[in-house]
């Protein structure tokens, strides 16, 4: 298409040959989308539903955001809120094509703009009239989400809870998660020595980081706080001979863990249940412990427990290594962020800063050995995921439905972008159980860095 800049900052484009054909509808939705996109993102094009495009400038846009019916459109000029745009999105009401990290721009330059009285009495009267028209595709802009359960927030303390908020993210489908994982099945940020590495050595390369770090040795039990598909737990076996036990809360997890546990002939050394870890049994029963990806889930309020039963669980002179995401700023505030995360994709996650859970972690009688910071390398790996997610998308929807497959899309893009920005971070803290005369990791980290294999 052609853009017409006749007008400073935007170009457009209609679907007829005549452009005095453009009717009334189409010219108040330009008019609503000149005041609030004035400033449109580069290579940013909207599309309405008719096909009329409006673009930043005349080059070939990397990215459009179609509209698909008016009320969905008139409800997000309303409310200008980022997350009713990624709930139409959601949904299939309006679409994104092409580069999905420019189109999350939108997000910062929405939250930014500032509109005079006018302006947003225009916005205001234009969205009434869209709002009340009958949508041609018969969807409507508020119902329809299949997201969150009303019910599962209801279990804001409790184990059922806990059990709800994973099964409602990790029991989507295995199949859909091996699309984008690969075969090793692991969802956790992998460790990168290149920019051209793949993104299997690279998870292998993290999956043999931690079991460094940890000073696993042939003999030695380990436990997995929160195993997922059970990769690290049959790794550390095979190759540094341990005999390890993983827990989950995901019925899907464990039926995987399960499986890969008899195909790769463990059953003697790897064990693993479906159980809270709020309810492990006993005391001092392991060397080593280890919780990838767990601390995110236990609940800011939770933590001196979380970290007082990993301390029961750890014999004198063990070691246990948390990796988990944190935040630039503490206390899970309300935001844009913490709301998405919260309303459509972990309905209990919450994070903290790395200051504060290391202050619980020594408060719990854990000395501090090591701490990594690996933020960079978790967003290569979230830009590794969507690749191979959008590169699947055909056999995505056949494991799930549509909207599931643009949550992951936009949650995942949206992340990577934060960690790249700093806002989120992610950290390894290897500590071990504060015990008089004990030191149990050697004098310097030069064997944790010995060259990957």
């Amino acid at each position: 298409m052609q853009y017409d800049n006749s007008q400073e900052g935007y170009g457009v484009s209609v679907a007829t040959d005549n452009r005095q054909s453009v009717n009334r509808e189409i010219r108040i939705a330009l008019c609503m989308l000149r005041i609030l996109f004035h400033r449109l993102p580069s290579k940013i094009a909207i599309r309405l539903w008719e096909g009329t495009e409006m673009c930043s400038d005349a080059d070939v846009p990397e990215t459009i955001l179609s509209f698909n019916c008016p009320q969905a459109f008139g409800w997000s000029m309303l409310s200008r809120n980022p997350l009713v745009f990624a709930e139409s999105y959601f949904r299939g009401a309006l679409d994104i094509d092409g580069n999905i990290y420019l189109a999350l721009q939108i997000r910062n330059y929405l939250t930014g703009l500032k509109l005079s009285l006018m302006e947003k009495a225009v916005l205001a009267a234009g969205a009434v009239y869209f709002l009340l028209r009958r949508s041609r595709s018969g969807q409507s802009p508020v119902n329809g989400w299949p997201g969150i359960p009303r019910q599962l927030l209801a279990f804001r303390s409790s184990r059922e809870f806990n059990s709800n908020a994973v099964a409602f993210h990790y029991d989507v489908s295995n199949d859909f998660y091996r699309l984008w994982l690969g075969w090793q099945m692991v969802y956790s940020c992998a460790y990168f020595t290149s920019r051209e590495q793949t993104l299997e050595q690279a998870q292998a390369n993290k999956l043999d980081l931690i079991c460094r770090k940890l000073r696993l040795g042939d003999g030695e039990t380990l436990l997995d706080i929160g195993c997922g598909w059970g990769t690290l737990i049959c790794w550390a076996a095979e190759k540094y001979g341990v005999r390890a036990h993983g827990i989950t809360l995901s019925s899907q997890q464990l039926n995987y863990a399960q499986e890969q546990i008899r195909r790769r002939g463990l059953e003697d050394r790897v064990t693993v249940e479906l159980r809270d870890y709020r309810d492990l049994p006993g005391e001092n029963c392991y060397n080593k412990i280890v919780s990838v990806g767990m601390i995110e889930h236990v609940g800011l309020g939770n933590l001196p427990t979380y970290f007082a039963i990993a301390g029961r669980q750890l014999r004198a002179g063990g070691l246990f290594l948390n990796h988990g995401i944190t935040m630039r700023k503490g206390g899970w505030r309300k935001s844009l962020g913490t709301m998405f995360i919260n309303k459509y994709v972990f309905p209990d996650g919450q994070l903290e800063t790395v200051s504060t859970i290391e202050g619980v972690m020594e408060g719990s009688g854990f000395e501090i050995h090591d701490v990594e910071g690996l933020r960079w390398h978790y967003a290569m790996t979230l830009r590794e995921w969507v690749k191979r997610l959008e590169a699947n998308h055909d056999s995505a929807i056949d494991c799930v439905d549509e909207a599931t497959y643009r949550t992951w899309r936009l949650y995942m893009a949206g992340c990577a972008e934060q960690f790249e920005a700093g806002g989120i971070g992610i950290y390894q803290v290897l500590v071990s159980k504060q015990e008089q005369g004990l030191y149990p990791v050697p004098l310097t980290r030069e064997d944790i860095y010995l060259p990957l294999q």
